[in-house]
C-alpha cells in the first residue's frame, strides 16, 4: 500500500478538482434545458398542470442528480435553483396553456435565496399559476424564520406543495398542513396501490387527512391504468407518472380516453 499524500498534497490536488468541477458546472448551466411532465385530473383526466425538470445537457454532468451533486459540493445550489426557476418562468410563459399551472421544484436553500421572493423576477410575475414544491423537507426544519418565507412566497401568490408523502415518518413528521396547499404521495405507496391492501389503507388515510386541511393530493410514479382507478377511487385529487405521459420539452397534452 503506497504511503498516504501530505495533508499540502491532498489540499491542491483537492483544490484542482473543485476547480474542474467549477467548470463543468458552469458549462452545464449554460446548456441546462427543462423537460415538462402533466399531471391530470384523476376524476377526468382533464389538464391540471405540468412539473418542471431540469435537463443537463453536459458530457461530465450528464444527468440531474450529478448536477444537484455538483451544486452542492461548490456551494452553489442558489445558483442552479436561480436558472432552473428563469428557464422555467421563461418556457412556460412563451408556450404554456393558459389553463394549467406549472409546479416548480425548490431545494431548500432556495427558501433562503432573495431573488425567489423578488416581485420582478420572470416567476414572480406568473406566481398565481405557479406551485412551488419543496424538497429536502428535513433540510427546511433548519431555517428558522421559515414560517415568515412561506407566508411571503403565498403573499406574492404562489402556492405550495411538499413532495414524497408517505415515504417514512421522518417525511410524515415534517408535514404542517399551514404550511402546505398540495402534497404528493411518494410513488413508493402508489406502486401497487390497486393490489396491495396496505398501502391502499395508508394512501387513503393520508388522502382523508389532507382533505380535512383543504389540501390536494397528487399520486406520483403512475405507472398503469389499475393504480389510476384505485387512486381515483380512493380520492386522490391529481395524477402524474409515466402511464399519463412521460417528460418532454415540449407542453404535451395527454389523451387518456379509454
Amino acid at each position: 500500500m503506497p504511503p498516504p499524500l501530505p495533508a499540502k498534497e491532498l489540499g491542491a490536488r483537492r483544490v484542482t478538482e473543485l476547480a474542474t468541477l467549477e467548470r463543468h458546472f458552469e458549462r452545464m448551466l449554460g446548456s441546462l434545458t427543462m423537460h415538462f411532465q402533466p399531471i391530470v385530473r384523476a376524476e377526468d383526466h382533464a389538464l391540471f398542470g405540468y412539473e418542471a425538470l431540469m435537463r443537463p445537457n453536459d458530457p461530465d454532468l450528464p444527468h440531474p442528480g450529478a448536477a444537484l451533486d455538483a451544486a452542492e459540493s461548490l456551494h452553489r445550489l442558489q445558483s442552479l435553483g436561480r436558472t432552473v426557476r428563469g428557464i422555467a418562468a421563461r418556457t412556460f410563459s412563451e408556450s404554456g396553456p393558459d389553463d394549467a399551472v406549472l409546479f416548480v421544484n425548490l431545494h431548500a436553500l432556495d427558501l433562503l435565496d432573495k431573488t425567489l421572493t423578488s416581485r420582478w423576477s420572470s416567476l414572480a410575475r406568473l406566481a398565481s399559476r405557479v406551485i412551488l414544491e419543496i424538497t429536502e423537507r428535513e433540510s427546511v426544519q433548519s431555517i428558522s424564520d421559515l414560517r415568515f418565507r412561506l407566508a411571503q412566497l403565498r403573499e406574492m401568490g404562489f402556492r405550495l406543495a411538499i413532495d414524497d408523502l408517505g415515504a417514512g415518518h421522518s417525511r410524515m413528521g415534517n408535514f404542517d398542513p399551514r404550511e402546505t396547499d398540495v402534497v404528493k404521495l411518494d410513488m413508493s405507496l402508489v406502486r401497487d396501490v390497486d393490489t396491495n391492501a396496505g398501502k391502499r389503507q395508508v394512501a387513503q388515510a393520508i388522502i382523508g387527512l389532507c382533505h380535512d386541511s383543504g389540501i390536494q393530493v397528487v399520486g406520483e410514479g403512475v405507472e398503469t391504468i389499475d393504480e389510476c382507478r384505485a387512486l381515483r377511487d380512493i380520492g386522490c385529487d391529481l395524477l402524474q407518472g409515466f402511464f399519463i405521459a412521460r417528460p418532454a420539452p415540449v407542453f404535451q397534452r395527454p389523451d387518456l380516453r379509454q
